[in-house]
């Protein structure tokens, strides 16, 4: 498969667009016509020719070295996680798995453990592989498996209502969904959902459209229950090395909280225990 630059093309400008002269030690001559640095500006901080690196920002360069990858993260100032997203947008794409997905035998069972929290298993494309009463109950959650976390996150009103810190969350979800776009290029099912997301809600086309990109990592997540009350979440992400398209999310607690406290009731008023598979 040959690998779609059109995603490559946009990060370069965009984080072209956000650096000035000034912020790399260039010196300004006359009136600017761009936001930020030029291409050859670009170009000589990373040390390759302007018309390489216009070829490459216009997506008719097809093959880009390590090397200079490098050089482009180092001049345009990207962290870890945006330097290995630009790695993965110049790679030649893979084609992608068409196996349907299953749930991780062992996750499972470390969900069977966390019994007393809410935990949800995630697979491709944030698509709903397992879930336990309590995050069901937290979230109002979908019982059945297949349903995707994207729609529920972005369509559903009673996402919006349960979590207060919803825009932090949600902005930062897309993030991640763009960094897993980067691993997997030709993903139909991916592809599929971003592009209807995108559409469908402007707000997800808005971040979108901002080209962040994060990695699905720890966070604080602040619910409002109709019947149990502000409740306050640590948000941790547990995966296989054989397995990593799979995350189990485990939603933590401060022992002695009111969360902690809380949890034991909510879950005596629901009486499905069960792991919905």
């Amino acid at each position: 498969m040959t690998q779609d630059r059109t995603a490559l093309s946009a990060f370069l400008r965009d984080r072209r667009d956000r650096l000035t002269p000034a912020s790399v030690g260039l010196t300004e001559y006359g009136r600017r016509r761009v936001p930020g640095l030029r291409r050859e500006e670009l170009a000589q901080l990373a040390g390759v020719s302007p018309d390489y690196y216009s070829k490459l920002e216009q997506g008719r360069q097809a093959n880009v070295s390590p090397e200079v990858l490098r050089a482009l993260a180092r001049a345009l100032r990207l962290d870890a996680v945006e330097s290995a997203y630009l790695h993965d947008l110049a790679a030649p794409a893979i084609a992608p798995d068409p196996v349907a997905q299953v749930a991780d035998p062992g996750l499972l069972q470390v969900m069977q453990a966390l019994d007393h929290v809410p935990v949800i298993l995630l697979g491709r494309a944030g698509e709903i592989l397992a879930s336990n009463a309590l995050i069901r109950a937290v979230l109002s959650l979908p019982m059945e498996t297949g349903a995707s976390l994207h729609h529920y996150l972005f369509r559903n009103p009673i996402a919006r209502e349960r979590i207060v810190n919803w825009s932090q969350f949600a902005s930062a979800a897309v993030a991640g969904l763009r960094r897993d776009a980067a691993r997997r290029p030709g993903d139909p099912v991916l592809a599929a959902l971003i592009e209807e997301l995108r559409v469908s809600e402007p707000q997800f086309a808005q971040w979108w459209d901002d080209h962040e990109v994060l990695e699905f990592e720890r966070t604080i997540k602040v619910i409002q229950h109709p019947s149990a009350g502000t409740m306050q979440f640590g948000i941790e992400f547990l995966c296989t090395p054989g397995n990593p398209d799979q995350s189990l999310i485990v939603y933590t607690v401060e022992p002695g909280s009111t969360t902690a406290r809380v949890l034991p009731i909510l879950a005596s008023w629901d009486p499905d225990s069960t792991i919905s598979v």
